[in-house]
């Protein structure tokens, strides 16, 4: 796994989730570097989206953790920065694919649409599965340059 923390942000929706897994990653051993929110009092996840893909820009993460009440929006905001490839994962299948095939460096969740064992399990394969590289490299070169 690349160096450096790995960073949590979320929407009000999808707080409770990020705190959970944030709580899994500390328990595991991980550094950890919140970029919030901090509580369920309604945001933009735009805002949340953007804090992660300068963590990750900056080398300050190596990996990131979203969470939206969907996963769809804020995975969108944080793929605005070119240093980020942020995938919404439903699932295990989902989670190593992207690692293996794409290079994510970036899983997002949607609390109202995935349980909490389910994220869980998701995470813990995007943490540990590597990056194929071979015939997906020349694909993941693309997706920086826009």
């Amino acid at each position: 796994m690349p160096g450096g923390a790995i960073a949590v942000a979320s929407d009000h929706a999808g707080f409770d989730l990020k705190e959970i897994l944030k709580r899994d990653l500390q328990e595991a051993g991980h550094e950890v570097l919140d970029l919030g929110t901090n509580s369920t009092d309604s945001v933009d996840y735009p805002d949340f989206g953007r804090a992660m893909g300068e963590a990750i820009a900056s080398g300050k993460a190596g990996r990131g953790v979203l969470v939206c009440g969907s996963g769809i929006g804020i995975s969108i905001a944080a793929n605005r920065n070119p240093k980020v490839r942020a995938v919404n994962a439903h699932d295990v299948t989902s989670a190593r694919l992207s690692r293996e095939h794409n290079d994510a460096n970036v899983i997002a969740f949607g609390q109202r649409l995935i349980g909490v064992e389910v994220a869980r399990e998701a995470l813990k394969v995007f943490l540990d599965t590597e990056w194929a590289g071979g015939r997906h490299a020349g694909r993941v070169d693309k997706l920086s340059k826009g």
